[in-house]
């Protein structure tokens, strides 16, 4: 009987009701279906029993009953949280072994990716560590040497046998039968105490895929990448890219280096004590330096000589014949590893070099004579035992000189790209910017009354007040009330848009009236460089080390820089010309057509002068900082004194200098000494062993010294070899009258 036939069938008065009402079988069972009908067409009638001709299907409803209690048990299961027991009991030996399969080939896909994000192959055919670069002035003189001494890999093919059997002796060996871990090793180090248990291979991973701390973590992680390296290279390129990164000390990087390094000899020509001797620096190279402890290095290639006697690389015999090597160090620190503009140089010259192992030679926008008057200037101002800082670039950006501070020996922290100081009135460029952008005319009046209303109430210098003021009298005169008028005027937008354009990145807040005072930070590189977009009408200006090349003018035309109209540049022109020529900055005042603005911040703590002086691409642009690291006040010390005053004797020095030949930041044969460090403090006058100096004066190189106690110049310029030859003769006259003297004396002492 169907379930649902009480609902669809009609019932007939005579029918009979149903027995067992709401009860319904689950299969058919014996009798007659009702909805058959009682006679057939041949009048015959089927009321009385018969069996049903159909078997019921018990399996078949067992097995869907089963099927359904799985189906609810595994229902309850996974609502079971997975860390409750009952969630892993009674699962089948199919369930987990499919399982445990799938999450070992997840784990497995998961760790190949991440050691060939980590890890990849290729990175062990590249250096360890930077390799030198020197980076000379335009003119090619060394400025500084910084980087490792790397050169280029070595091929186990070509090397001879005692030179690898010298590394597998004392570093691994069982390098050619292991699979990248060696239990014995690790088991030894374990008992001994002594070695660590690390093969060539964990060392490769270390030193290129890893740092050298001493954790369990960063040990499983060399393991995993050991084998890694073991999967995929052969033991011979291993051995190559190990011997090929490892550090010997001095700064040396790689076999070739090291034997060059300290022997001046190729590797695959190196001597047994000298592969020895080579082979023991790897573990300690510093405490094993032959140059620094060559007894040391002595003692460590015995050992090295008794690990291959023990491996059987020689016997006894051979052993005993071979004597320490001898030294041949050719390689000389002539060159400072930093200045303050190498420095800010460097990591632009990494861009720049080409990748690989070979040592490489820049040719930087340096100006050698303009950095030697930048120093000078520097040194001779009475700075009162506080700091200073100078950048001089051209209008496109190219620095062509760099202080950072009184002496990079002693402080090395760059005032000039690393300080972010208040810029103080020199910001006001922005502000009257921002007004002449807005419509504003130099020659319109503003307020100079002093503000008695609002919260910020900022005073003049001096106490200095007027009724008014044209635009380019306040800027001249430097009037901190006028500027923040003229910042309510514009707007706060106005003026930081304004500094935006220019090329200004540091932060700028937005509605601070006292913004218009420069009391927000930024490097005195970052302002130059502001100032350089106005002396060229050509902005933002990005500072930069080295020559790039000219844009063509469809790149111009795409994303050429920005440019004030004619009326609007001579407008902000005129301002700094008179700011220098009859306001704050008439102590910078030169003889030529110069621009400029000063700035001194609350409390004198910080004086600034910058400015450009000159024509078309001569126009020099330069910005002087002086200050306290500790921001404490420097007296009486304003823009308008000791750094306009900077920055005049720079300017007026530097306008008789011709320009320094520009040169491509191109591979150059590497220039060898001696040398002029040109921001060491002093590099002007060197002291020479003979107790003679050798100045550098004005372009000249004077050689000063004495004969018979009479001092004398040689001096070496544009116009050749100049001699003092009467100091020369005098001397001479001197030598021959020491000379007449002591014949007398031998003569009186003959006749006794």
């Amino acid at each position: 009987m169907g379930l649902f036939d009480s609902f669809g069938r009609k019932r007939g008065r005579d029918a009979e009701p149903a027995p067992h009402r709401g009860y319904y079988a689950l299969h058919d069972g014996l009798g007659p279906d009702p909805d058959d009908d009682p006679d057939d067409e041949d009048g015959r009638d089927f009321g009385a029993y018969r069996p049903n001709p159909r078997a019921p299907a018990y399996d078949e409803w067992d097995a869907r009953l089963s099927h359904l209690d799985g189906a609810i048990e595994s229902e309850e299961r996974r609502r079971l949280p997975w860390w409750r027991p009952a969630y892993w009991r009674d699962r089948r030996k199919r369930w987990w072994a499919v399982r445990i399969v799938a999450a070992a080939i997840g784990l497995f896909i998961v760790l190949v990716a991440w050691l060939a994000i980590t890890a990849p192959l290729n990175k062990s055919l590249e250096p360890v560590v930077p390799p030198q670069i020197t980076l000379l002035a335009a003119d090619g003189t060394p400025i500084a040497r910084n980087g490792a001494i790397v050169d280029d890999p070595v091929k186990i093919a070509t090397l001879p046998p005692h030179v690898v059997e010298a590394f597998l002796a004392v570093e691994d060996r069982r390098f050619y039968s292991h699979w990248g871990i060696d239990p014995r090793g690790i088991a030894r180090a374990a008992w001994t105490g002594y070695g660590g248990g690390s093969t060539i291979t964990q060392q490769l991973a270390k030193f290129t895929f890893l740092t050298s701390e001493q954790t369990l973590t960063r040990k499983a992680r060399e393991m995993l990448i050991a084998f890694w390296l073991e999967s995929w290279l052969t033991k011979d390129e291993i051995l190559e890219r190990y011997l090929s990164n490892a550090y010997f000390g001095d700064n040396v990087y790689g076999l070739r280096a090291a034997s060059m390094h300290f022997f001046y000899r190729k590797p695959e020509n190196l001597t047994e004590s000298q592969a020895a001797m080579l082979a023991g620096l790897v573990q300690a190279p510093s405490r094993y330096n032959p140059v620094k402890h060559y007894d040391r290095a002595e003692r460590r290639m015995q050992t090295v000589i008794g690990t291959m006697v023990a491996a059987g690389y020689l016997t006894e015999a051979e052993a005993a014949r071979i004597r320490p090597p001898a030294l041949d160090v050719r390689t000389k620190s002539d060159l400072p590893t930093g200045t303050y503009f190498a420095d800010w140089a460097l990591p632009q010259a990494r861009e720049l070099a080409e990748s690989g192992y070979a040592r490489q030679t820049l040719t930087t926008t340096l100006d050698s004579r303009l950095q030697a008057i930048a120093r000078d200037v520097t040194g001779r101002a009475s700075l009162g035992g506080a700091q200073v800082a100078l950048v001089a670039m051209r209008p496109n950006g190219e620095v062509v000189a760099m202080i950072g501070g009184t002496d990079y020996a002693k402080s090395p922290f760059n005032r000039a790209t690393q300080a972010k100081r208040q810029p103080g009135s020199t910001f006001k460029l922005f502000v009257y910017l921002a007004a002449l952008q807005a419509g504003w005319d130099p020659d319109e009046r503003i307020a100079n009354t002093e503000i008695t209303e609002g919260s910020y109430r900022p005073k003049n210098a001096l106490g200095r007040y007027s009724d008014s003021l044209l635009l380019r009298e306040a800027f001249a005169q430097s009037s901190n009330v006028a500027a923040v008028r003229l910042y309510g005027e514009v707007g706060s937008e106005a003026v930081i848009r304004a500094a935006r354009e220019l090329g200004v990145s540091s932060p700028l807040t937005e509605g601070d009236p006292s913004l218009a005072l420069g009391t927000n930070t930024m490097t005195l590189l970052e302002l130059t460089a502001a100032y350089a977009g106005i002396a060229g009408n050509a902005f933002p200006v990005e500072p930069h080390a080295f020559v790039r090349p000219e844009r063509s003018w469809w790149q111009n035309l795409i994303d050429g820089p920005d440019s004030l109209s004619g009326r609007k540049h001579e407008g902000m022109e005129s301002m700094l010309r008179q700011a220098v020529n009859s306001g704050t900055g008439r102590a910078a005042m030169l003889a030529v057509p110069n621009y400029g603005k000063t700035g001194t911040t609350q409390d004198n703590r910080d004086a600034l002068f910058v400015g450009y002086a000159g024509e078309g691409e001569d126009r020099l642009v330069v910005g002087v900082w002086v200050g306290n690291d500790d921001n404490s006040p420097l007296g009486k010390v304003s823009g308008g004194t000791v750094p306009a005053r900077i920055w005049k004797d720079f300017m007026r020095r530097a306008s008789g200098a011709a320009s320094a030949p520009r040169a491509n930041p191109t591979q150059q044969a590497d220039p060898g000494g001696p040398v002029e460090p040109l921001d060491v403090p002093d590099a002007a006058d060197i002291p020479m062993e003979d107790g003679s100096r050798l100045q550098i004066r004005e372009g000249e190189v004077i050689y000063s010294s004495d004969l018979n106690g009479e001092p004398f110049d040689i001096r070496l310029g544009e116009d050749g070899v100049r001699v003092d030859s009467e100091r020369i003769e005098e001397a001479r006259r001197r030598a021959d009258e020491i000379r007449r003297e002591a014949d007398e004396r031998a003569r009186e002492v003959d006749g006794f």
